[in-house]
């Protein structure tokens, strides 16, 4: 997969998942299985700012060729998706969300594994980008 299409994977995933978190958080938190707090709803309004910016980064980066902007953009991305995989499966391990995590959990891993190989073939050479 070539770092472009990675990008607009990663855009129109984040603004989705933006998007849903400004305009129904509860819905988006209902999913885990966690009460829709005030607290709840006004930290889902602030991810879901930091998911829009996400997708505008990576949508305008979409045709970055190889290069130390591109290398900071993924791993910053590998980190981000990994992170939020791993505390998801933390957090439905200790019972702190329902099984609706999961699917989350599912789209992380393959983002950041996505991050990864474009990490890993971006050193092997200028292929792909």
């Amino acid at each position: 997969m070539s770092f472009r299409t990675l990008a607009v994977i990663t855009a129109v995933v984040t603004a989705v998942l933006g998007a849903a978190h400004l305009a129904a958080g509860a819905l988006m938190v209902g999913r885990w299985q966690i009460e829709p707090t005030v607290a709840v709803l006004l930290m889902c309004r602030r991810i879901g700012a930091l998911y829009v910016g996400l997708a505008v980064m990576m949508f305008l980066a979409r045709r970055i060729l190889a290069s130390e902007a591109r290398t900071a953009l993924c791993a910053g991305a590998a980190v981000i998706t990994s992170s939020l995989a791993l505390l998801g499966v933390y957090e439905l391990s200790a019972g702190h969300v329902g099984p609706g995590i999961v699917a989350s959990i599912a789209v992380e891993t393959l983002l950041a594994l996505g991050f990864i190989w474009i990490l890993i073939a971006q050193r092997k050479g200028p292929a792909g980008g």
